[in-house]
């Protein structure tokens, strides 16, 4: 329970950190840098009238109504607590309290410094198990019904939210725009390498089957079967080992609790995975 509520404080924090860049960097100067904020931006900038703050929520319900039809409740409640939560600060702090905001000439600027405070504010989230939603349900659509990489997919909608944003405001917003997108990605890898550890877990259950789908098919993580017998049945059964990113581990376990709550569940915190879908090897200085 201590480490549950220390993992909503720390993503709430995460999310915040991550509204502050949006709204005093991003929103000012029109650097849709994907997601669903991006969207919001460029909806505010269409349609007119209505905040991008409110355009988030609308568009981050619309996005879970989505997610729930066509690929299913695997959306943990963390998720849809911080993408809220992430609505609510980037609409307190827009509208509400008008806190100061860069408006500078020098985009760089608000790339920089955006950048800084949205990337270490998603990488606390993640590393905290939780993810803000957004366009992360398009990629999980798409990569559903296109059998695509989740994380490319998801690359490809943040560089079309960039692309458009420069067809909506112009070309020079939307070439800042596909910079932010690019370096928001190195500075989250980059923030994550030293805020999270890798994970282990080894999990014995009646039903490993449909736990070892799931982690192949859903998470596209590999899964080895270790043959075990137990010491007082003395019969053999098989045990899942499987290594994981730190964010990664609240999806696996929440799943485990739906397929098999009676699962035994050992987790092990790890220095480095290293090898396919992890770091190489030969990068471990």
């Amino acid at each position: 329970m201590k480490e549950q509520v220390k993992e909503y404080v720390l993503s709430t924090i995460g999310v915040l950190l991550t509204a502050l860049g949006l709204v005093i960097f991003f929103i000012p100067n029109n650097i849709a840098a994907g997601g669903a904020s991006g969207l919001a931006m460029i909806l505010h900038k269409l349609v007119g009238g209505i905040p991008v703050g409110v355009w988030l929520y609308i568009l981050n319900i619309l996005l879970f109504a989505l997610g729930f039809i066509l690929v299913g409740k695997d959306f943990s409640f963390k998720t849809i607590y911080s993408t809220f939560m992430l609505n609510f600060f980037v609409d307190l702090f827009d509208r509400l309290l008008k806190i100061p905001k860069y408006q500078g000439s020098d985009l760089m600027l608000a790339v920089f410094f955006g950048n800084i405070l949205t990337s270490i504010g998603m990488a606390i989230a993640f590393a905290n198990n939780s993810s803000t939603g957004g366009t992360d349900i398009v990629a999980k659509i798409l990569s559903k019904y296109f059998h695509t990489p989740i994380g490319t997919t998801l690359l490809m909608v943040d560089f079309a939210i960039g692309i458009l944003a420069g067809f909506t405001f112009d070309a020079r917003t939307g070439m800042y725009a596909l910079l932010a997108i690019i370096i928001g990605g190195v500075m989250i890898d980059f923030v994550l390498r030293g805020l999270e550890l890798s994970i282990t877990v080894t999990i014995i259950s009646q039903k490993n089957d449909e736990i070892k789908k799931y982690i192949l098919e859903n998470l596209e993580r590999g899964a080895t079967i270790l043959k075990a017998v137990g010491a007082y049945s003395g019969k053999p059964f098989d045990v899942l080992y499987v290594a994981l990113r730190r964010r990664e581990l609240g999806e696996v376990l929440n799943v485990i609790r739906h397929i098999d709550p009676n699962a035994f569940v050992i987790v092990h915190e790890a220095r480095y995975v290293l090898g396919e879908g992890f770091r190489k090897i030969d990068k471990v200085v």
